[in-house]
C-alpha cells in the first residue's frame, strides 16, 4: 500500500513544476534585492513582493523569506 501511494506520489509530481534549488533562490533573492534597493528589513515586503511576481509557483517563499532576512538583517 505504502508502494502504491510512493508511486501516485512521482506520478503528481511530475506534473508539478521544478522548484527552485536553495541556491537559485538566493540568487534570486539577490537581485529581488538590487533591484529594489532595499537597505534593511523594513525593505523585506518590497523584495517579497518581486520574487512572488518573478518567481510564481516555482519558489519557496518561506525558504526566501528566510534568506532576505538573513541577507538583509
Amino acid at each position: 500500500m505504502a508502494q502504491r501511494e510512493e508511486d501516485e506520489i512521482a506520478v503528481i509530481e511530475s506534473f508539478l513544476p521544478r522548484q527552485m534549488s536553495d541556491d537559485e533562490i538566493a540568487a534570486a533573492v539577490k537581485s529581488a534585492i538590487a533591484e529594489t534597493g532595499a537597505a534593511g528589513v523594513k525593505d523585506m515586503g518590497r523584495v517579497m513582493a518581486v520574487l512572488r511576481e518573478a518567481h510564481a509557483g516555482v519558489i519557496d517563499l518561506a525558504r526566501a523569506g528566510a534568506i532576505v532576512k538573513q541577507l538583509l538583517g
